[in-house]
């Protein structure tokens, strides 16, 4: 064998590595908002213009008054320690409310006053923008 066929034999092909990883790309392209969905509930509109959005944990109450933290279920008088346990384990400080447009002011009030009792002090409250909602 010449040394030229030794050389040869030894290049690295990495095209196909190249396809797999853009592949890959695409797929947790796709499927990254998927997973940041959560609980559905339809968001009260208003004509406001969106903050920046920091990292936090999202608690969420449906159309029934349940109310979820990210997507798993706790009762009322559960919720300050969950939220402090879930606070330790995130390391985050801001927490966004996302009622149901039906859901009743009295249930977010007594939402928001477990928040506080966890500790909690930065408390944002989501909507939809309206489509005159400047960015």
């Amino acid at each position: 064998m010449s040394r030229r066929e030794i050389n040869a034999l030894s290049d690295i092909n990495i095209a196909n590595l190249v396809d797999v990883i853009l592949v890959l790309l695409i797929i947790f392209m796709i499927t990254a908002p998927m997973l940041q969905s959560g609980v559905d509930v339809k968001l009260p509109r208003a004509e406001l213009t969106p903050s920046a959005e920091r990292e936090g944990i999202v608690v969420t109450i449906d159309r029934k008054g349940s109310i979820y933290i990210d997507k798993y279920g706790v009762e009322l008088k559960d919720l300050s320690a969950r939220l402090k346990a879930v606070t330790n384990r995130k390391n985050a400080e801001v927490v966004y409310i996302k009622g149901d447009e039906t859901v009743r002011y009295g249930r977010i009030i007594e939402v928001v006053a477990e928040v506080k009792k966890a500790g909690l002090t930065d408390v944002g409250l989501v909507i939809e923008p309206t489509a005159g909602a400047r960015r």
